[in-house]
């Protein structure tokens, strides 16, 4: 394929890809299959690394990360991100409306629209293209956070038709429920304390600096203003349904989040539908917004120093219960974490019946003097379970007695313990405590790990019951006549079971390594060291700074691991999967293309690059064998440096001794051509 064709081809693909996905993250209305579409992504990523002079910022192989932010500069809005006058009752929005017909010599026609509870931010477009996404901040400047914007599918990276050369569209950007609970099935099954609620979980995700791990979170976005000097419209409205028919996911008057009216009526009307149809959302919205429609009118009734005086917002008031709190009871996870939770009488909160309450730990405890017998308020906001947030003092019965957290664990009677910076206690016999031992074989036969068909918790309880499991390495030694003794265990049940137990020593060492339940080692860190380490015993003698120079783990990661390793029953267990036969070293695949010249070695890549694109260099890197890390360390084999290397890292790598590879140096090592660069020996 000659460039002209590439460069041909590359536009094609792009275009195609960019309509595929406004219609199945705008309009809902997909006319291919995610299958279909992967391949598409695929080409066009084959493509752009054969030829990355033609590869575009905003190419649709964006949208799955992989730049890396260390720090987020600050920008200056151009137009100042205000803030809203809120308001609580209908009679506030009367005087708002009142107030504003005696302002005006025009009548205003009003827009009233959902108040999403996310993370507000504004994203400049010039000539069609995404160039700048920026956060609230302080209203004056914010953190440019482009890399990870790009990748949320819902925010199109170059628009459709016709729209001005450039300007600012603002909105928020939330975390949709199915996503949300997602990310604390995985936070769970890692054994980490979960997600608060979603506006917090968005907050922490934009800030990340990988913006490959973003791009799995599954942000999504509402575009709901339009700023600029050359807008199609004198309405605010108007500019909206411009911005929709643009590519931009917008409220509509299809899915009514937004409506015109000219009355106190109007607003009303939608305040009262909207109270009631929130529960029924994907995703969660705080209250509504009224704006003045008119541009005009806008201009006429200005601002003061903090808020727009032609709009207000109305806050839904928080669904709240009023019950007696019954007892507290403490549960014991599968990491020794203990968390009390409250018993309370029956009550219904938004739609359900609630009889359960979040206590989270012994500081929220302390912090409501909450105790058995009160009556207390409960909330559900964006929680897994519903949370107590306050006390009726006035229904207190005068003999209560404050609530004495427990010190020792509720189901092995061990003094538990507080590590220093945590909210929770634990109980440390994670060898002796059922429901640790329990819960670390739920966790290693389940889908994500090992998948062992015919093994589910039921059974793993009763294999504990009956004295036949105590341990992970228990399960591969099961026998057909120790199963069939059970109760409930049919022929074929042993048989299968056996069969899943025999099928999971095909499994591989990244989920093996996630099986083992180490804490704070998720799915992704355990493929990060999978990847790294190559095989368990590398892993098991890597030091604190070998496991913290791999890219995302951090030293809270390290800590934890060593941890783990350093205990001689968790080693002993490694030893028994071993002669079990599990997977317990990555198993190498062909590089399609590539070569084993960089075969171990771990390379940091830093500062821009004129052939290359960041991600698709990174590419060539791993195509060739080696690892990509994301700092320099002492076992940094080599820095590939381009054009504008931050000064702190180069210093670093001189510190250290780590050898600097130029663009053109890497190019002749994996090509084979030219003479050898300097620094070749360090291959030797």
């Amino acid at each position: 394929m000659t460039p002209e064709e590439a460069k041909q081809q590359i536009a094609l693909l792009s275009k195609e890809l960019e309509e595929h996905n406004h219609r199945y993250y705008i309009l809902s209305e997909p006319t291919i299959s995610d299958y279909d579409f992967d391949l598409l992504l695929k080409d066009l990523q084959k493509l752009e690394e054969q030829f990355p002079e033609f590869a575009n910022e905003n190419s649709p192989t964006k949208r799955v990360g992989g730049a890396v932010t260390k720090e987020f500069v600050t920008v200056k809005h151009k137009f100042p991100m205000l803030s809203l006058s809120n308001s609580y009752s209908k009679e506030e929005l009367i005087d708002f409306e009142t107030r504003l017909r005696k302002l005006t010599t025009t009548e205003p026609e009003f827009t009233c629209e959902l108040k999403y509870d996310g993370v507000a931010l504004g994203i400049t477009y010039k000539n069609g293209e995404l160039v700048q996404a920026v956060t609230r901040g302080d209203g004056v400047q914010g953190d440019d956070i482009t890399a990870n914007v790009r990748t949320i599918r819902s925010i199109p990276l170059k628009l459709k038709g016709s729209y001005p050369d450039e300007f600012e569209i603002r909105g928020e950007v939330f975390l949709p429920h199915k996503a949300f609970e997602k990310i604390n099935e995985e936070k769970k099954e890692a054994g980490e304390q979960l997600a608060a609620n979603p506006r917090n979980t968005a907050s922490g995700t934009l800030k990340m600096q990988d913006s490959s791990v973003v791009a799995k979170r599954g942000l999504d976005c509402y575009l709901y203003s339009l700023l600029g000097d050359n807008l199609p419209h004198d309405t605010h409205f108007d500019n909206l349904k411009a911005a929709g028919d643009w590519g931009f996911k917008v409220p509509n008057a299809e899915n009514k989040f937004i409506t015109k009216t000219k009355t106190i009526d109007g607003i009303l009307e939608f305040i009262a539908y909207w109270d009631k149809e929130r529960v029924n959302l994907p995703f969660d919205v705080d209250g509504v917004v009224i704006k003045v429609n008119q541009f005009s009118i806008q201009k006429q009734l200005g601002t003061t120093a903090k808020s727009p005086r032609w709009a207000i917002a109305y806050k839904f008031q928080t669904e709240q219960a009023h019950t007696k709190l019954l007892s507290v009871v403490y549960q014991v996870g599968r990491t020794g974490a203990i968390t009390p939770v409250a018993n309370l009488e029956p009550v219904l909160l938004l739609g359900t019946t609630v009889k359960r309450a979040s206590l989270h730990n012994a500081d929220i405890i302390e912090k409501l003097d909450v105790r058995e017998g009160d009556y207390v308020y409960v909330e559900k906001g964006g929680e897994i379970i519903p949370k107590i947030v306050g006390v009726d003092l006035s229904q207190r019965s005068l003999d209560s007695q404050p609530l004495k957290y427990i010190v020792n664990c509720p189901e092995c009677n061990t003094e538990l313990i507080r590590r220093e910076g945590e909210a929770q206690h634990y109980c440390p016999n994670e060898d002796g405590c059922p429901p640790q031992i329990k819960g670390k074989m739920y966790h290693f036969i389940s889908r994500k790990a090992m998948n062992i068909d015919g093994l589910g918790e039921e059974t793993i309880d009763l294999l504990y019951k009956e004295n036949l499991v105590h341990t992970i390495s228990d399960i591969y030694n099961l026998q057909f006549d120790q199963l069939i003794r059970l109760e409930r265990m049919a022929e074929k049940s042993a048989n299968n079971l056996l069969a899943g137990v025999e099928a999971s020593k095909q499994i591989s060492f990244e989920r093996v390594l996630f099986a083992m339940a180490i804490r704070h080692v998720g799915e992704t860190v355990a493929k990060k060291l999978a990847a790294h380490f190559k095989n368990i015993d590398a892993l098991i003698q890597a030091s604190a700074e070998e496991l913290t120079a791999v890219d995302e783990i951090g030293e809270k990661i390290a800590v934890s691991v060593r941890e783990h390793f350093s205990n001689p029953r968790n080693l002993r267990e490694i030893d028994k999967l071993k002669a079990a036969g599990l997977q317990f070293e990555v198993v190498e695949v062909v590089r399609e293309g590539g070569t084993n010249i960089l075969e171990g070695k771990s390379v940091v890549v830093s500062g821009v690059f004129k052939n290359f694109s960041r991600d698709s260099i990174k590419l060539e890197v791993e195509k060739h064998g080696g690892k990509n890390v994301g700092s320099i360390s002492a076992k940094t084999s080599f820095v590939l440096a381009g054009e504008n290397m931050g000064p702190e890292k180069l210093k670093k790598a001189e510190k250290l001794g780590i050898p600097v590879l130029s663009e053109e140096d890497f190019v002749k090592m994996i090509g084979g051509v030219g003479s050898e660069p300097k620094q070749m020996d360090l291959f030797s």
